[in-house]
């Protein structure tokens, strides 16, 4: 019975010891991963700020100016002033929803026509 105590024994070690290897090699692997992730994301903000930079250098309002200048005889491109919006009180506002009355509910069908009085 020790025989097979010790055989048993060596096979469970030399399990565990094989899954130790493999997990090393599984948990390097996401390491790298992890790094690979982390230039990337890094990459990436670089290249968005630069983006933001470009953007803002494109927007200048000197520059935009000038380019409305340059083509205002194709655009008619004219300066905002303020008649040029409406006022509060012009805004159409949506209707209330409708109410519906719910299935089964009593509804009343007794009423006057055309502005007659209720003979009742």
């Amino acid at each position: 019975m020790r025989p097979f105590m010790f055989i048993l024994s060596a096979m469970v070690l030399m399990s565990l010891a094989f899954w130790a290897y493999r997990e090393n090699y599984a948990t390097q692997q996401a390491l790298k991963d992890v790094s690979r992730l982390n230039s990337e994301i890094a990459s990436l903000r670089e290249a968005l700020s630069q983006q933001r930079a470009e953007w803002a250098y494109l927007n200048r309002p000197s520059r935009l100016r000038d380019l409305v200048a340059l083509n205002f005889d194709n655009l008619n491109l004219l300066p905002l002033e303020p008649e040029q919006f409406g006022h509060v009180e012009q805004v159409v506002y949506p209707l209330p929803p409708i109410s519906i009355p719910e299935f089964g509910a009593v509804v009343d069908t007794i009423g006057t026509v055309d502005g007659e009085e209720d003979p009742l």
